[in-house]
């Protein structure tokens, strides 16, 4: 079983063709999700938010999505929400 995730649900991120080929990248920046994801494995949050200038909030955004979104998908669910909760 695959899972995959519809990033189009997350309003912290976007993907905009020709802008780093079209990877899921913080909105208004050129950094990928992916990159901070694999990032977080060897880094702390406070780390990875010197390193790539990103905010808590971006981080905790994606992260809560990833994680909701493994948990219970749900089509009807935005980035935005997880952040909230």
């Amino acid at each position: 079983m695959s899972n995959v995730l519809d990033w189009s649900q997350c309003a912290a991120v976007e993907s905009v063709p020709g802008k780093v080929s079209g990877a899921w990248v913080f909105k208004g920046t050129r950094l990928p999700v992916s990159t901070v994801v694999e990032n977080l494995e060897d880094l702390s949050v406070e780390e990875v938010m010197e390193e790539f200038d990103v905010t808590r909030d971006q981080i905790n955004a994606v992260l809560d999505f990833v994680a909701r979104s493994l948990k219970t998908p749900s089509p009807a669910t935005t980035c935005d929400e997880f952040a909230r909760s």
